[in-house]
């Protein structure tokens, strides 16, 4: 398998903070990397720093090969990003937002390829036409796997992606990952949920004030031991 996101020495400070310390990081093609910490520990900013929000203050982040920093136009063909709640046009149908997104990123379907793209992301097929406006978060989420799927992104970046889900949406969201990953999309997700952590991670991270402190494959613990060694980490 292909390394997919890579972060090289990986540093951003703030004026009064340093949020990334020094990040060392390979994610491969079909690979799910959980990221746990808590708020303020470093795991949004290692995302932005990935999507090219931020410049890093030194060292690099890599997508495909390519330096965020210097291809932040190109990197967003490989790459699709769910942040907590998933930004989507309220007034328009969830098959009118899948359209307009997968145009804007060069991509022509025809409706029941749509569609297709929808209901495989696991949107009921009557909720298809119906405004976003009403849907729950989970639909939301639904509708943004369809929008990397129609994209070809090799890469997902999800930030708290099943905070907020009642815990059969989350356990649907779960599912939806691990098909992608089987199709070789690599998975980076920045998490509180330990218990999701361990039931799609391929590897889970542990960050504590900017610093990446462990690494373990998911296989190695269960959700009780891992729980245990997160808290043993966060009350150094």
């Amino acid at each position: 398998m292909s390394i997919v996101l890579e972060a090289k020495k990986l540093r951003k400070e703030y004026q009064d903070k340093l949020a990334l310390k020094g990040l060392d990081l390979q994610i491969r093609s079909g690979e799910i990397f959980c990221l746990l910490g808590q708020n303020g520990a470093g795991k949004s900013t290692t995302i932005n720093l990935f999507l090219g929000f931020i410049k890093p203050t030194s060292g690099a982040a890599y997508i495909n090969g390519l330096e965020v920093a210097s291809h932040t136009t190109k990197v967003k063909e490989y790459l699709a990003y769910i942040p907590e709640n998933v930004m989507l046009y309220p007034n328009l149908s969830g098959l009118e937002n899948l359209a307009l997104f997968s145009s804007l990123a060069g991509f022509s379907y025809t409706q029941d390829e749509l569609v297709q793209y929808l209901v495989g992301a696991g949107l009921p097929a009557e909720a298809v036409r119906r405004r976003v406006g009403g849907y729950s978060k989970g639909m939301r989420q639904k509708v943004g796997i369809a929008i990397a799927v129609a994209k070809q992104a090799n890469v997902l970046l999800l930030d708290e992606p099943t905070s907020g889900l009642d815990p059969k949406a989350s356990n649907e969201f779960s599912e939806l990952l691990l098909r992608l990953s089987e199709a070789g999309t690599a998975i980076f997700m920045a998490t509180h949920d330990i218990f999701r952590s361990k039931e799609v991670g391929t590897r889970v991270g542990i960050m504590r004030e900017g610093e990446l402190v462990d690494v373990l494959a998911a296989s190695d613990l269960d959700a009780n031991e891992l729980e245990k060694l997160y808290l043993n980490y966060m009350h150094v």
